[in-house]
């Protein structure tokens, strides 16, 4: 453990904070001191949860990270839990301001010189992985996708089913044979990639969607420009598109897109239109065939050194709990500063998880216009939510709760962590790419998979996704990494987490140290030498956002 950190028991995030956030369970009447003050325990208080500083009259606002996260809603004596009962949520305003933002960057000699292995692309661009994508146009040619998607990966090696084929199988036999099936084990490791047929593509991946046609002209635009961002991808090497034909999204609708964001593009294309096709049966053979002959070209491609500058790294939180904002998202953050101050690009989105820290944000943006794009986004989209009865402030899930995330600026303020504290450097609206070096704030839904798909869409070619609760979300384009705030979690859900952050809690390691642990895992991942958990499990992840009311 670290000096002075044997036995700490509570964390105060900020000097300005009026609440103690509980690094183990304690229990009612315990006494508990900390920077010479000595709290008497009114309530029993499990890790990760707060609890109050002082006595508090009703009104009273709480303060933690250094902003209001909400106010008492009956007299507290010091010493008790916070709960929902006692605070709601409350943010401060926001708006712009010309201030005068110093960064302090972070000491980044040690890896001034240092390079991943990736794919690099026509358009000067530098892939993390090497895959074919298959896109559909309209939701009606899901189910051919997904004879393709059986078809392929069963052949090829990319299928991560065989074990439970074989468990099936298995359970069969001993059910026909009159044997107990309790008697049946099942091997639970990923597959890996020893089958492969292409050993330098990394994956034939699926958009699977439910939109295309039947919603408005505004949803199948936005997904259009989605779609051609994913088949811009410098991790995608060559696309297959499906269409039906009728549909409001037109294959000249995507081609216009893909060229309007890319006029260089020159990836392989191949497309096929079900209503001018012989047959169901062709249409399915003809893909699978020319994709055949396109994966035989891309797997000619082989990774070259690239510098760190080139990654495009999108940070992320989900199952978010009481320690994602003491431990695993300041990690994250650091790493974020170092990549900052590399030269690369980080993405930090989710905008209802950043609910009460606007003001900070809008600060440190490098550019009157970019601040107030923020500030215009920011404000549309909670006007939209109020418009049906929600609201940022009811973005915390029952789980959040549960693990200590009581208001949404707690939830948000601890989320914004993962963004570090570099410069905002460019504000981009859904599906538009990252082209600056930098962090960029990107509009998303905090809805995991809304917020992984967004941050794909704008170039992320890794994603550092923290979680306390556990998750199993991916993204069929981008490797997403998971880093557990806590060891209880990594060690119960080792199977789908790639980092434990615990050892902050514990006083192993500090924030720092476990952001350069992040990163050297960051430069293995991109490598290809890593392969984070979710991509050997399939875990990808692709949910369209329509543009309506999703927290």
């Amino acid at each position: 453990m670290l000096e002075n950190e044997v036995k700490r028991l509570v964390i105060k995030m900020h000097p300005e904070d009026n609440v103690l956030v509980a690094l183990t369970d304690l229990v009612k009447g315990q006494s508990v001191t900390f920077e010479e003050q000595t709290y008497i325990l009114q309530d029993t208080i499990k890790a990760k949860h707060k609890f109050y500083t002082s006595d508090l009259s009703e009104g009273a606002e709480i303060i933690m990270y250094g902003v209001l996260v909400g106010k008492v809603q009956c007299d507290i004596a010091k010493g008790s839990l916070m709960t929902t009962d006692n605070l709601k949520h409350a943010a401060e305003p926001y708006g712009y301001r010309d201030v005068n933002f110093v960064w302090q960057a972070p000491d980044i000699s040690k890896y001034k010189d240092r390079t991943f292995k990736g794919y690099k692309r026509n358009d000067g661009r530098f892939g993390t992985a090497n895959y074919w994508l298959f896109v559909p146009t309209v939701f009606c040619e899901n189910r051919n996708l997904d004879v393709i998607k059986e078809a392929l990966h069963n052949e090829l090696g990319y299928s991560v089913s065989d074990k439970y084929t074989q468990y099936t199988h298995q359970l069969l036999e001993a059910y026909q044979n009159g044997e107990n099936i309790d008697s049946v084990n099942m091997e639970l490791t990923p597959n890996n990639s020893v089958n492969r047929v292409f050993k330098n593509v990394d994956g034939i991946k699926f958009l699977n969607h439910q939109g295309g046609c039947g919603g408005t002209r505004q949803d199948a635009s936005t997904l259009s420009a989605l779609l051609a961002s994913y088949a811009n991808h410098p991790n995608v090497a060559g696309i297959t598109l499906l269409s039906l034909g009728c549909q409001h999204l037109q294959v000249q609708d995507f081609t216009n897109d893909v060229k309007k964001q890319n006029p260089s593009f020159d990836k392989p294309l191949f497309i096929f239109e079900q209503q001018q096709s012989k047959s169901e049966e062709q249409l399915v053979a003809d893909a699978i065939k020319k994709t055949f002959e396109g994966l035989i070209e891309i797997n000619k491609q082989e990774r070259v050194l690239a510098p760190l500058s080139e990654l495009c790294v999108g940070v992320k939180c989900g199952g978010s709990d009481g320690f994602s904002g003491v431990s695993a998202n300041p990690a994250v953050g650091y790493t974020s500063d170092l990549l900052v101050a590399l030269g690369a690009k980080v993405l930090l989105a989710e905008f209802p998880e950043l609910c009460g820290a606007e003001q900070n944000l809008i600060d440190r943006c490098t550019s009157e216009t970019a601040a107030k794009k923020f500030i215009d986004l920011m404000q549309s989209y909670d006007a939209l939510a109020h418009k049906v009865g929600s609201g940022f402030h009811m973005n915390p899930s029952p789980g959040n709760i549960k693990d200590g995330l009581i208001t949404d600026a707690i939830k948000s303020a601890g989320a914004a962590k993962k963004g570090g504290t570099a410069p905002v450097v460019d504000v981009l609206d859904y599906t538009e790419p990252a082209t600056k070096p930098g962090l960029s704030l990107v509009c998303t839904p905090g809805n995991d998979v809304e917020a992984t798909t967004g941050k794909a869409a704008s170039g992320a070619t890794l994603i550092l996704f923290t979680t306390g609760l556990g998750t199993p979300t991916g993204n069929p384009v981008c490797p997403v990494i998971k880093v557990a705030t806590n060891s209880v979690l990594a060690k119960k859900m080792s199977d789908i987490i790639d980092i434990d952050c615990g050892p902050i809690i514990s006083g192993e390691k500090t924030i720092e140290e476990m952001g350069e642990d992040i990163l050297e895992y960051c430069i293995k991942a991109a490598s290809g030498e890593i392969i984070p958990k979710a991509v050997l499990l399939n875990q990808d992840d692709f949910i369209p956002w329509k543009r309506g009311v999703s927290l």
